[in-house]
């Protein structure tokens, strides 16, 4: 090899990672033999070129001021050697470290340069979260009739069925609160509480009342009270990328007094929406006739959203969790940031949030001028198919490593680390053996697992949830994870919680990791690193004033897949 860099070497790159604006970075590459070396970046599509000083030992260096402005850098180095040119860069998964050596254009590397004031609030970062899928958590009175199967509910609506609701409530979250404290949990996520049509309620019917199932908005300003009582922030479900059909903005079957746009092109709300030809040919949510979609750049709309964004922050919410924010217009989020006042946002982006590519434009999410964390589905993908024997521990350690680089510090110790969520099947399930990550409906069914299948998913399970908890980010249990709760996908992975029939175990294993958490700040504050020990032993390595610790997440010693 004629060339080398490494942007996780401090020796090749310094300082490491995602830096502030206007920062200076100092990069070199090592090329013995070449007659000059050249650094290429891009910067906001434009090109520079820096010619690099020899450093000594064949190697070259040049100093490179950040950007003032947040955004995206792109690099790589170009080598001459006599009528010989060669390119040094990324990898070809563009997961940075160890470089390649082309005789093409190659992969750039990326620095991520964010806003100097950009800063995560403490009690998110140093949090434990728990998730809430209201409907199926608790009711407030009694059980009668909670334990049994969930219905698969219609994908369509004409507005005349009937959802399986289990009518848990939010005075039901209220009764276990203390359940809540006891496990450890400081933060409460909920799925959507507003009136809506269906179960799940991301179809929303009005955004300014809770839904009466659910309590109304008297049960919220219980709840809420008891939450501050008890240390406990809630996270509130913001679903903004459409609507409900049947709701009081579009009102399809007229159960709202208001005029819809479906019923009206001189609605209040008729702009609110992407109608093709009126008024039943219109833009839905990934062709779901009951979700229309919203139209985000429409200045009534946007006014009107920013009002509930503070009406609920107001009521007693902390923060909200934007649902497809990579459906939202990037403006739209920036101006929902500013009207949040310091409150969290947390998006729901699947993939790397630093370039996620949505509807053909490149979006970074972490420059601190739209949310503050995201669902970290690159980690549970990359943990689960670790533990099922998919990836090897040198695969995830590098795919891992990666984030910690483009992620600046405070967005990778805000990461939201579930153990799952509404939209997978139940981690035990997977764990166990029993379902795949994804399942066809047709395939989906409910399921009781073997003594085996349960002890191999919990010995996984907990072996899991220890090392998301010694990483940075914010531990997220999914309602029932701790319980020992099973089931396949969608509606299975909403079966209503097992309050006859808690996994005490598990339970008593994760409160006890969360106070480990909770007691020393290594855990939330200390550098990390990931690595390997062979294909089977992943390691994530803290280190805080001289002190190291480091969690083996062993794969073997559990023996789940082999």
């Amino acid at each position: 090899m004629k060339m080398y860099h490494d942007s996780r070497n401090p020796v090749y790159r310094a300082p490491f990672g995602a830096r502030k604006c206007m920062e200076t970075v100092t990069l070199r590459c090592d090329a013995p033999r070449a007659d000059q070396v050249t650094l290429r970046l891009w910067v906001d599509s434009r090109e520079i070129r820096v010619p690099m000083a020899p450093c000594g030992g064949g190697r070259f260096e040049a100093d490179y001021t950040l950007p003032d402005v947040p955004g995206l850098v792109w690099y790589y180095f170009i080598g001459r050697f006599g009528e010989e040119t060669l390119y040094c860069g990324n990898a070809p998964d563009n997961l940075g470290g160890a470089s390649w050596e082309y005789d093409f254009e190659p992969p750039s590397y990326q620095i991520t340069v964010y806003d100097p004031a950009f800063e995560t609030p403490e009690w998110l970062r140093h949090g434990i979260m728990y998730q809430i899928f209201p409907d199926r958590f608790c009711r407030g009175g009694d059980l009668r009739g909670w334990y049994r199967e969930p219905k698969p509910y219609p994908e369509t609506n004409t507005g005349k069925e009937k959802y399986d609701f289990f009518r848990g409530d939010l005075d039901g979250i209220v009764k276990k609160l203390d359940h809540l404290k006891a496990l450890g949990v400081t933060i409460l996520y909920l799925n959507p509480i507003f009136t809506a049509a269906s179960v799940h309620r991301y179809d929303t019917g009005d955004y300014e009342t809770v839904d009466e199932r659910l309590g109304g908005n008297q049960a919220f300003d219980r709840l809420q009270r008891a939450c501050h009582e008890k240390g406990i922030r809630l996270i509130l479900d913001g679903v903004f990328s459409h609507t409900g059909a049947d709701s009081r903005y579009f009102n399809k079957f007229g159960h709202y007094g208001d005029v819809g746009a479906y019923q009206s092109k001189k609605s209040p709300y008729a702009k609110w929406y992407k109608f093709k030809k009126w008024p039943d040919e219109y833009e839905c949510w990934w062709g779901f006739q009951h979700l229309p979609d919203t139209e985000e750049n429409d200045p009534g709309f946007r006014k009107y959203i920013r009002g509930i964004f503070r009406k609920w922050l107001d009521a007693g919410a902390s923060g909200w969790r934007l649902d497809v924010a990579d459906e939202l217009p990037m403006d739209f989020i920036r101006l929902l940031r500013k009207t949040a006042h310091g409150a969290p946002l947390i998006g729901e982006v699947w993939e790397d949030a630093s370039r996620k590519v949505a509807y053909g434009e490149l979006r970074c999410y972490c420059l601190g001028d739209t949310v503050d964390s995201v669902m970290n589905y690159p980690l549970w993908d990359a943990l689960v198919d670790f533990l099922i024997g998919d990836r090897t521990a040198p695969q995830v350690a590098r795919e891992l490593e990666a984030l910690r680089e483009v992620y600046p510090r405070t967005f990778f110790y805000a990461l939201m680390n579930m153990t799952g969520s509404h939209d997978r099947p139940r981690i035990l399930e997977i764990l166990s053996g029993r379902a795949p990550r994804r399942q066809p409906k047709e395939d989906r069914k409910p399921t009781v697992l073997t003594d085996e299948e349960r002890s191999r998913g919990r010995r996984a399970l907990m072996a899991m949830y220890r090392f998301m908890c010694a990483m940075p980010g914010v531990p997220c249990i999914y309602y029932g994870d701790e319980a020992g709760l099973a089931g396949a996908d969608d509606p299975y992975n909403r079966r209503p919680y097992p309050w006859k029939s808690i996994d005490r175990e598990l339970m008593d294993c994760m409160a006890h990791l969360n106070r480990e958490r909770m007691d020393d700040a290594i855990w939330t504050e200390g550098d990390c690193r990931f690595g390997s020990d062979g294909d089977g032993k992943l390691t994530v390595t803290r280190e805080l004033a001289r002190r190291r610790v480091t969690v083996t997440l062993d794969r073997g010693a559990m023996d789940c897949f082999t």
